[in-house]
């Protein structure tokens, strides 16, 4: 991670130092966990730098393929690390890095009673209704599947069952607009189709909003994973787009990050 903070660093200082008052608009894609932030990070270094960012976000995967299909960005912000590493393998993207993470909660309606102490075993009770995100459209699901493989190591048989409960409610290429003003998770615990939901912690943030009495339990160490962010600079996206990776990366965007309840890897220790 530094060699690539490294690299990404020696392109930014020229980047940010050529940038005209007026620099050509920017197109940042990223995944739907990173609205909120992404939208006060781009906002912030566009008044900066006199840059108009662009943004749209939506599942990972499904951004990842729009990029594929032709579509011009110019920074791509990932749940995961895999998406952008494919394009770079693909020869779309110039540089990559990790610049955040994340961890997995579930958002419970209180009847069910879940707690650290119970987490696999209410999961796999015939009677609880589980909601999930969708594998491979969106890293939260591939990051809750990786999740029911180890808690099949825990209780064997658990990976079956996990998998054939799981609804995969949000994440999908049709299942991800509000429904009736809502998320669309907070929209299935309301009308009874579920009674929890595994997604990223900041996104429980945002569904109690919408939806208080619902409980708020992280995944229990033993059954942890991920989630980790990566960040892709498309290829031949020009210097604002340098700049715009470098700032993601820098203190002040790690502490935007922060703020939003991610996990920075790029703010400097404390000191005394």
């Amino acid at each position: 991670m530094p060699r690539l903070i490294r690299a990404l660093s020696s392109l930014a200082v020229a980047a940010l130092a050529s940038l005209p008052a007026h620099a050509e608009d920017l197109v940042l894609t990223g995944a739907g966990s990173l609205k909120e932030v992404m939208t006060e990070i781009t906002r912030r270094f566009g008044e900066a730098n006199g840059v108009l960012v662009k943004t749209a976000f939506g599942p990972s995967g499904l951004m990842r393929e729009r990029i594929e299909k032709g579509e011009t960005v110019h920074v791509f912000a990932s749940a995961d690390m895999g998406h952008p590493l494919t394009l770079r393998d693909q020869g779309r993207a110039s540089h990559v890095a990790m610049f955040t993470r994340n961890a997995l909660c579930a958002v419970a309606k209180p009847a069910i009673g879940l707690s650290p102490g119970n987490f696999l075993e209410t999961l796999l009770d015939p009677a609880v209704k589980l909601g999930t995100s969708t594998p491979k459209a969106d890293p939260a699901g591939d990051y809750t599947w990786a999740m029911f493989r180890i808690a099949d190591a825990l209780k064997p048989g658990s990976f079956a069952t996990l998998e054939g409960k799981a609804q995969q409610i949000v994440g999908g290429a049709t299942s991800n607009a509000d429904v009736g003003g809502r998320d669309p998770a907070v929209a299935a615990l309301a009308d009874g189709r579920v009674d929890l939901v595994i997604g990223y912690c900041t996104s429980a943030r945002l569904r109690v909003a919408q939806m208080p009495e619902l409980q708020v339990v992280e995944v229990p160490t033993a059954m942890r994973v991920g989630p980790e962010y990566g960040l892709a600079v498309i290829k031949d996206a020009g210097p604002a787009a340098v700049g715009l990776a470098f700032y993601i990366l820098s203190p002040e965007g790690q502490a935007i990050l922060a703020r939003y309840g991610f996990d920075p890897v790029g703010l400097p220790a404390k000191t005394r």
